[in-house]
């Protein structure tokens, strides 16, 4: 059952990326880890992570996809910042889904 989710400020589909990409351990922790500060960078990553730079690419391409963080280039360097607003939109929505008493 689809269940639209624009009244909460995402869509089915992004309600979807959000939790694809919050059920990977790996991606759970960077977006943690990205959330300690105003913005963080690809470099912290990379050396705080013990991946490749290709596996760091792969999972800031899916947070990003999901709207969970901006990602923002100064010269050679990139930077990002968690959507805060992202995560509250999909946390009402999931509690929505879940806290429905007796609604079948």
């Amino acid at each position: 059952m689809k269940t639209d989710t624009k009244a909460a400020g995402l869509s089915s589909k992004q309600f979807e990326l959000v939790g694809k990409a919050l059920a990977d351990p790996r991606r759970m922790a960077i977006l943690e880890a990205i959330g300690t500060a105003r913005e963080y960078s690809c470099q912290r990553l990379c050396e705080q992570f013990p991946v490749t730079k290709g596996t760091i690419s792969h999972h800031m391409k899916e947070l990003v996809r999901a709207g969970l963080i901006t990602a923002r280039k100064e010269g050679p360097y990139r930077f990002y910042e968690v959507r805060r607003e992202v995560l509250a939109a999909y946390t009402a929505e999931l509690l929505r889904r879940v806290a429905r008493v007796g609604g079948g």
